[in-house]
């Protein structure tokens, strides 16, 4: 995508425009790593890291024009996750134009920024949100890049409403892959999932990880803080780490699927599978005045070193 003629220099980010005029955030480490965050859906939109190959994936059919979500990158589904609820499909966050919020206020536990470039984002309800889901709320999200081309993102929900609410919550991250049917995750294995493609029957898994030869849509409830995506063919191993986020969506719509969906390519699936950091099976409730924070870590790493990623997963 074209980051577009119009720019504007700001303390670790640029702000510039897209093809369709639409504001993104530019962030670049000093190593060549680099992030872009579309102001429409508050949504990371590409991850490269210092040799700029694209780490995520992102749909070639992806339509990239309000209020229409990017089929790819990282959106944010909140309040709802997928159709389970009254709000459009994975609620209205990733829908609507958020701010660049000039004072955040700082993290209520440490997140050491000082090798880090940020930026910090605000999503506040208009009044058609409050007509579909009236309650009060402060949405930030920092997203931010480490020196190493870590790519971190810090969610957090204020309830300024009157009256305690509810939502579930997810960051519905598409990562990039060689070939799908060469990809496994490590990390949840022996735990419960709930199969969306069974009326969200709940089964525990089996294998001693996770490998892909059909469609693929499960929640992973209670699921530890560090798992692993291994991409054999790339030699290349992906860690998401979170905190707050109880449950890892996973999702690869195959073959099927994938020719019914007008945004994605028929052949799409094998290049891209979905892990996301979330909060599906139990709904977080905040009473007034309280405020939730989820995170989410991911790092690329050589295969090689990635058992060393998951024997230590304090580092978050």
């Amino acid at each position: 995508m074209s980051m577009g003629h119009c720019s504007e220099q700001r303390p670790g980010f640029e702000v510039t425009k897209d093809w369709n005029g639409a504001d993104q955030v530019a962030i670049r480490s000093p190593r060549g790593a680099s992030v872009r965050v579309c102001l429409h859906g508050g949504q990371v939109v590409s991850w490269r890291n210092d040799r700029g190959e694209e780490l995520l994936f992102t749909s070639s059919k992806a339509i990239f024009k309000p209020p229409r979500a990017t089929r790819g990158g990282i959106p944010i589904c909140f309040p709802q996750f997928g159709n389970c609820g009254t709000l459009e499909q994975h609620g209205f966050a990733r829908n609507k134009i958020w701010t660049i919020d000039e004072e955040a206020p700082p993290l209520n536990y440490g997140d050491n920024n000082n090798n880090k470039a940020s930026v910090d984002l605000l999503l506040k309800p208009s009044e058609d949100d409050l007509k579909c889901w009236p309650h009060c709320f402060e949405l930030r999200l920092r997203v931010s890049l480490s020196m190493d081309g870590d790519l971190s993102l810090i969610s957090r929900v204020r309830n300024v409403n009157g009256k305690p609410f509810s939502f579930a919550f997810a960051y519905h991250t598409y990562l990039s892959v060689s070939d799908i049917s060469e990809v496994r995750i490590e990390g949840l294995e022996t735990l419960d999932y709930l199969d969306n493609l069974s009326q969200r029957e709940r089964f525990t898994e089996q294998g001693d990880a996770i490998t892909f030869e059909s469609e693929v849509d499960r929640v992973y409830v209670g699921s530890p803080g560090v798992i692993a995506v291994l991409d054999h063919e790339k030699k290349r191993t992906f860690i998401v780490r979170k905190e707050g986020l109880p449950d890892i969506v996973v999702w690869n719509p195959w073959e099927k699927k994938s020719k019914t969906m007008a945004d994605f390519g028929d052949e799409e699936y094998k290049q891209m599978l979905c892990v996301d950091a979330a909060a599906v099976e139990r709904a977080i409730t905040l009473k007034p005045g309280e405020e939730w924070t989820g995170k989410l870590e991911l790092s690329a790493v050589p295969s090689t070193n990635c058992s060393d990623h998951l024997d230590h997963p304090g580092r978050l």
